[in-house]
């Protein structure tokens, strides 16, 4: 029986044979030609952002599921949408095996648990996408999540480091990260972790673009939760809108922290009028600008 990619020991050296130096730099040789995987499925990222895109837009969720090494790709990337982009926590769900470790302590054998497919699918609705990671391609608990949130009609996106494999062939949209054998034959926290990790972060960041939550290079819908970010979202608002600190920090105080409309009450909008206009130009700060500029053209 042919193993899969994932599972094959790589050709050459050993990498326990190897000088400390020489183990290194095979490593992170494996991580740059892991990490070339990811371009070459660049049309499907950029499709998997439009799904993710079009989902939020609705009022539907987005859910990620896997288990081991790609539960944690998945939970880094889950944790970090609201925070970045501003989304409704309540829209991101993140279902892994046996539970979001807490301890340190990750059983394999949850992953093989395919009775918890049926409790997840229960919190997934028609228009949903559901973001699926297997390295193997053929994980029970991820496999059956997938299958059941396609009957409840959402959307599945699925990943995975092995071609030919049931998620792959079973995926509204597959996506194929064919990286190399890892030099520890197995340990997909290595390469295929890092692809995987690589293309969710660009996928997910090019929906965040996509809803208009990046303009000019920065995040202008982040939740200023804390010290560091307060400070981050008066220097976008007054970057952006050219105005000096202590301005942007009063606009700030009039949307109640909110970045965005910020801008435009910085750039000379009422907090209403702003909010207004980013309804209209579905979040999207540029065609705000031009209608404001063209208000403001028409009043003098």
């Amino acid at each position: 029986m042919r193993l899969p990619t994932t599972e094959t020991v790589p050709d050459g050296h050993a990498i326990d044979a190897c000088a400390p130096l020489d183990a290194v730099a095979m490593m992170l040789d494996a991580q740059q030609a892991a990490l070339a995987t990811v371009r070459a499925v660049s049309a499907e990222i950029a499709q998997g952002a439009v799904l993710m895109e079009s989902a939020v837009r609705a009022g539907r969720h987005i859910h990620y599921a896997a288990a081991g090494s790609s539960g944690l790709m998945a939970l880094a990337d889950a944790c970090e949408l609201s925070g970045t982009f501003g989304l409704p926590a309540k829209a991101i769900h993140i279902h892994m095996a046996g539970g979001v470790p807490v301890d340190g302590i990750m059983p394999g054998d949850t992953e093989d648990d395919i009775a918890a497919g049926e409790q997840v699918a229960q919190q997934m609705t028609p228009g949903d996408v559901l973001i699926v990671l297997t390295a193997s391609g053929k994980t029970p608990y991820a496999l059956d999540i997938a299958h059941r949130a396609k009957a409840t009609g959402a959307t599945v996106i699925g990943f995975a480091n092995n071609p030919g494999t049931p998620l792959l062939d079973m995926a509204d949209l597959p996506v194929c990260l064919a990286t190399p054998p890892e030099v520890i034959a197995g340990s997909t926290r290595l390469g295929a972790g890092t692809a995987q990790k690589v293309a969710l972060n660009v996928m997910s960041s090019l929906m965040g673009i996509g809803l208009g939550h990046v303009f000019q290079g920065q995040m202008v819908n982040l939740v200023a939760d804390n010290t560091k970010l307060v400070g981050r979202a008066e220097g976008i608002v007054a970057q952006i809108a050219g105005v000096p600190l202590q301005v942007a920090k009063d606009a700030l105080a009039r949307t109640k922290g909110a970045t965005k409309p910020a801008i435009l009450v910085a750039s000379g909008s009422a907090p209403e009028e702003a909010l207004q206009l980013l309804a209209i130009h579905q979040g999207h700060l540029a065609p705000c600008f031009q209608s404001l500029k063209s208000n403001q053209n028409q009043i003098v």
